[in-house]
């Protein structure tokens, strides 16, 4: 019974050593939104990729705006504004780093991870 005590404890303690460290960049493009137009179909797409960076990464709430802004910012600039505008609407509701999705704020940290200063990750 203490064998089986003591592994199970120390498993979750090797578990949770590994556990902070980030995953390997992935991106899934705009997640649930469209890449682009019917005609242009991945009109935006790289405005997204670097959107996912930041996210991948997470940080501050600061941090999160900032790359919220600069997604608008991108996808206004492939002239698209009124896309911007909603793009921002849904990464600011359901980008939060408190969702379970995989493509919350800090997602390439094991869920949960909160906002974090830049020094802390």
């Amino acid at each position: 019974m203490k064998i089986s005590l003591f592994i199970l404890l120390f498993s979750f303690c090797v578990a949770n050593i590994h556990a902070e460290e980030i995953a390997p960049f992935t991106s899934d493009g705009c997640s649930s939104f469209p890449d682009g137009t019917l005609n242009q179909q991945q009109l935006w797409l790289s405005c997204c990729t670097e959107h996912d960076k930041s996210y991948w990464r997470g940080g501050s709430y600061q941090q999160r705006l900032e790359a919220d802004l600069l997604l608008r910012e991108c996808v206004t600039a492939v002239g698209q504004p009124i896309i911007a505008e909603l793009m921002l609407k849904g990464v600011r509701v359901g980008g939060s780093p408190y969702w379970p999705t995989q493509f919350r704020w800090g997602y390439g940290w094991p869920y949960p991870h909160s906002y974090q200063s830049a020094d802390e990750d």
